[in-house]
């Protein structure tokens, strides 16, 4: 599909370092799981000569999904790298996993690719969440194209399928997004289906016969060129209108027969500018066969219709203090060093493995580096601003490693030993550092607390946890200070599960999973008084202090308000803070159910002292037992968390959604448009309501929706609930 690079045709196969930007394409396939995207990669890899032979999911056997995990789940869980060499051209092809819990891996993968390709099953159709990562791709003017795949399925119509993709990608302009080739079918089957046997190219107005398993070209029958024409004259009209070439539109219009080649370059130039969107099609290579159906024309479409990483803008660079700085040359292998870890990995046998995209500058073995952080301390991240020196590069092939010499701007490399770095942490020359602007991730807000399941374990969990989120920003590490829990927040069930087998396989950490908490508090419902009498006398030295203190309860978020209203120094004034410092260390105690205390005012009214026995632990004691005895008397209100939720939902789902929460105990507190079929339902929900929202939701809006929350205040807990608390919990 053109020679845009110029570079020069070397062999299939593997590939290892890139010479130049212009020879390397970096492409992330996007899909929802089970869409064929590990297959199609195998495909690509075939084609190329990368493998000798196409592996399949179910057998373990691809070159993509190699962690033991992935085998047993027969599903993608994590970023993989394979790159492959077509005609002189580097083709990084980036697999994701399809399925919701693994966006984290998803995001990386956009990250570190200029183009994308859409997976869509001709048998399965488009999901709920492609269509988000379509418009996710589409505001920031990603580069795509859609290939539809299972087209062996029976009762697949790939003529139905681009229609559905027209109407769902394509939005207000159907016409940007058009299939470049169309099917050939065989003879029917006795079920009734003419299986596709190969492709009829618009463009070329050629046949690709793939029934060999080799592509074999033919010219089209004259009872094809009907059809052909109909399909490639709108090809060629969106083409020309996408890529704003007014003056070949006019041409065109005239009558004026335009060759292939401009075409292509105007296809190219649509397709960089993200505004036109071809459609293909694949299917795997059956057996003993050397190349799957249409594999030939999607290599040739990632080559020459792809943009190269010259043409993607540099993320935001800073200092590590902020402080703006401006990459003159964008992509440059002679500028300033500018690499960002896309993915951390650990291998039992080497280490720490990072994936490097380079997107400035030249990356080289053994050379020291400046590592700059992004402040994801929430999520357990440390703050990197250190100085590391980066072992051997190497490219990645599933889980095998072949050493490079050198990683230029625009391609990936798997670097080696780098103990402090994390992905998306910024590498930058030692003396010159920077900081890239980090891209998105979406909040872990399903929580999942373990404890260790042994001793032994107890002595490893800390550093294989530590591990555990150095490779994931997807996943936030809690030491909850109120419930004395280890959380661990995920994104949903399945990336909750990869995380335990991880510990379990990779750190050799057995956890136990435990019902999660929340932070309850207590309150008093109405005034109380107590009074705190510690008096021993047991030979020598005794402890003497008596003191009686008034509780009433004050507005939320006051926290607690201690007052000295004594007088005539019936407790001596050195005193006083003792019984302060009692009151507030029982109230961190609780004084019904064990939870802290708060929103009160304690206010200390008299007393008494002994002139020898009385000393500051005596009055800490008095202290506490005043307020324990005040508490007796009184009713105590148990306090629950209060989370702001934001939902932000398609329309159809915002009664089911709003009904939802209230069945919650919910309070819907308002909601708005939010632009192109959603809105946003803002509403306030105790937090013990929604510990299993994110795997709720998912299932409620077919996986559309996405919320946020943040802890508002505490309030009162219904007393039916708090009661059958205490029965669960064993509380009387």
């Amino acid at each position: 599909m053109g020679d845009k690079a110029n570079a020069h045709p070397g062999a299939a196969g593997r590939a290892t370092a890139a010479d130049h930007p212009a020879s390397v394409r970096n492409v992330v396939l996007v899909g929802h799981s089970g869409s064929g995207k590990t297959t199609l990669v195998e495909a690509l890899a075939l084609t190329a000569g990368a493998v000798n032979r196409a592996g399949r999911v179910e057998d373990g056997g691809t070159v993509s999904d190699y962690d033991e995990i992935e085998h047993r789940q027969q599903r993608s869980v994590q970023l993989s790298l394979v790159p492959v060499e077509w005609g002189g051209y580097k083709i990084n092809l980036l697999d994701t996993p399809g399925y919701a819990d693994f966006v984290g891996e998803l995001r990386a993968g956009l990250r570190a690719a200029d183009a994308a390709l859409f997976v869509v099953s001709a048998s399965d159709g488009v999901d709920g969440s492609t269509r988000m990562v379509w418009e996710e791709c589409a505001a920031v003017g990603m580069p795509r194209a859609i290939v539809i795949t299972h087209l062996e399925a029976a009762r697949s119509d790939f003529e139905e399928m681009t229609r559905i993709c027209a109407d769902t990608f394509g939005g207000d302009d159907p016409d940007a997004v058009l299939p470049l080739y169309l099917p050939l079918h065989g003879p029917q089957g006795p079920d009734g289906h003419a299986p596709v046997t190969g492709l009829t190219g618009l463009l070329s107005q050629k046949l690709y016969d793939y029934s060999s398993g080799e592509r074999k070209e033919s010219e089209p029958g004259p009872e094809q060129l009907p059809a052909i024409d109909e399909a490639r004259n709108r090809l060629i009209e969106g083409i020309i209108a996408e890529s704003e070439d007014e003056t070949l539109m006019d041409r065109y219009l005239g009558g004026e027969a335009i060759d292939v080649k401009t075409l292509v370059d105007d296809l190219e130039r649509a397709v960089a500018r993200g505004v036109f969107h071809p459609v293909l099609a694949a299917a795997p290579a059956a057996d003993g066969a050397k190349q799957g159906i249409g594999t030939v024309e999607l290599l040739e479409l990632i080559t020459g219709g792809f943009p190269t990483p010259l043409e993607r803008e540099t993320p935001t660079v800073t200092t590590p203090e902020g402080r703006p700085r401006e990459i003159t040359s964008a992509c440059d292998p002679d500028g300033p060093l500018v690499a960002e870890v896309v993915k951390t990995a650990s291998d039992p046998y080497v280490g720490r493995i990072s994936l490097v995209r380079v997107f400035s500058g030249t990356l080289r073995p053994d050379v020291t580096v400046h590592v700059s952080g992004h402040g994801l301390a929430d999520r357990g991240h440390e703050d990197h601003d250190v100085d590391e020196r980066i072992g051997a590069l190497s490219a990645p092939f599933g889980k095998q490693q072949r050493t490079l010499t050198h990683c230029i701007a625009g391609d990936l490399a798997c670097v080696a030993k780098l103990n402090r770095a994390e992905t998306g942490d910024t590498l930058s020359a030692k003396d010159d550092p920077l900081l890239m602007e980090p891209w998105e991730m979406p909040d872990p807000l399903l929580p999942l607390a373990i404890e260790a399941h042994s001793k032994a374990d107890e002595d490893k969990l800390s550093q294989g946890l530590a591990r555990l989120v150095a490779e994931d920003p997807t996943m936030r590490l809690e030491q909850n200070q109120d419930t004395h829990q280890v959380v661990l927040w995920c994104l949903g069930e399945a990336h909750a599960d990869v995380a335990l087998e991880r510990l379990r396989s990779r750190y050799g950490v057995q956890v136990d999973v435990i019902p999660h908490r929340v932070s309850l508090r207590e309150t008093f419902a109405d005034r109380s008084a107590g009074r705190g009498r510690h008096v021993k006398q047991s030979g020598g030295h005794g402890q003497y202090a008596i003191c009686e203190i008034e509780v009433e309860p004050l507005p939320g978020g006051s926290g607690i308000e201690f007052v000295d209203k004594v007088v005539g120094g019936a407790v001596p004034r050195q005193f006083i803070p003792s019984v302060e410092k009692g009151v507030r260390a029982q109230a961190a105690k609780g004084v019904a159910a064990g939870y802290p205390l708060i929103d009160v005012r304690i206010t200390l009214r008299d007393g008494k002292a002994h002139s020898v026995d009385s000393s500051d632990a005596a009055f800490q004691t008095a202290g506490a037992l005043a307020l324990r005895e005040a508490a007796a008397d009184a009713k105590i209100h148990l306090l629950e968390p209060v989370a702001e939720v934001s939902v932000l939902v398609g329309d159809s789902y915002v009664g089911p959604v709003m009904s939802d929460l209230s069945g919650r105990r919910g309070r819907v507190v308002g909601t708005e448009q939010a632009g192109g079929g959603r809105t946003l339902v803002r509403a306030e929900v105790p937090e013990i309501e929604i510990d299993r929202y994110a795997v709720d939701l998912r299932s409620l809006s077919h996986g559309t929706a996405r919320f946020g929350r943040r802890y508002t205040r505490h309030e009162p807990m219904p007393s039916h609930v708090a009661e059958k608390l205490r029965e669960q919990t064993g509380e009387n």
